[in-house]
């Protein structure tokens, strides 16, 4: 009929009936993902082997919390020192002398090759290398010499050890971040008259460190799992403490869940902890960082206060105001 509205074509979206796509293979994983899930956490709860009232006991004991004490203090020795040596290293591998080269190559090649426990046992057992250490004319006389069990002593060797091995990977990451940032940064500050020091200080380092931080943050908190190693020197570090306790009691799985939940903790810190460093390193690049999670969650409650005072804000009824001529 004339002004009758035309019929749809056969192939108009809107006459199309949209069927969402169901993903029968992700449902199936999902909920077997879930029953192994709350498989385990039944687990914890009802099986008696667990013991969780030794595990109270003990997670604060004083006992416990000075051999956590231990482990941070040696995580954070060997982390400062073999940074500052690991920077050193990189910096004589990107230099143009074949000698700093040769040098600190030789060096990462060595201590990423020997494993860490063989490096702890060796310095441990420096003395009976080298009984005295001095001071001199090199191939010449010794003018002051002390015992080399005296000067280092077993806290001292375990240091040493972590940071020899520990420079020698972050060798690795600084060199890899210094030579993540472009050239032309470099000719640009050469230009300007900038000394060489100034432009690896002020321009080189802070670009590099969004490269660097990454990595750096993955290998510290390996280290802080690596010092459990130092047990072989009879250090009173949390593993070697909770091995001690367990020798004495026999309560094996308790003890060990209280080292486990004690390296969860540590861990979680240093990962907080990274997360903050990233993102403050991370101005330059990113002008409007995303929020953290505790803005997130400032913002959710500041949206639940709003919904909440906008739900029981009192409804005033409207009064007519009459007839205006």
């Amino acid at each position: 009929a004339p002004g009758a509205p035309a019929p749809p074509a056969p192939d108009d979206p809107a006459t199309l009936k949209v069927v969402p796509a169901r993903h029968y293979a992700r449902w199936v994983a999902a909920a077997a993902v879930v029953v192994l899930v709350a498989q385990f956490t039944h687990g914890l709860a009802t099986n008696p082997v667990w013991e969780w009232d030794v595990f109270r006991d003990y997670v604060l004991s004083e006992t416990i919390v000075r051999a956590v004490w231990v482990t941070l203090q040696l995580t954070a020795y060997a982390t400062v020192l073999g940074f500052l040596l690991g920077t050193v290293l990189a910096f004589m591998r990107l230099s143009r002398s074949p000698v700093l080269q040769t040098v600190a190559w030789t060096y990462i090649w060595i201590f990423r090759s020997i494993p860490m426990i063989v490096q702890l046992v060796f310095w441990f057992n420096l003395s009976a290398l080298y009984d005295r250490l001095g001071f001199g004319i090199p191939f010449g006389p010794v003018f002051w010499s002390v015992d080399s069990n005296s000067i280092i002593g077993t806290i001292g060797a375990a240091v040493i050890g972590l940071t020899l091995h520990q420079a020698a990977y972050a060798a690795e990451i600084v060199r890899g971040g210094v030579l993540a940032v472009d050239e032309g940064q470099m000719e640009a500050a050469a230009a300007l008259g900038i000394p060489r020091l100034r432009q690896i200080r002020r321009i080189v380092l802070p670009q590099a460190m969004r490269a660097i931080l990454p990595t750096a943050g993955n290998e510290i908190i390996g280290l802080l799992k690596g010092t459990s190693v130092v047990y072989v020197m009879s250090i009173g570090e949390l593993f070697y403490q909770v091995q001690v306790v367990y020798g004495r009691n026999g309560r094996v799985i308790p003890l060990l869940l209280v080292a486990t939940a004690w390296y969860v903790v540590l861990t979680s810190l240093l990962s907080v902890a990274q997360y903050y460093v990233e993102r403050r390193y991370a101005r330059g690049a990113d002008r409007t960082p995303p929020p953290t999670p505790l803005q997130r969650a400032r913002r959710l409650v500041r949206t639940l206060r709003t919904a909440a005072g906008r739900r029981h804000r009192p409804v005033v009824p409207f009064k007519p105001l009459g007839d205006i001529r």
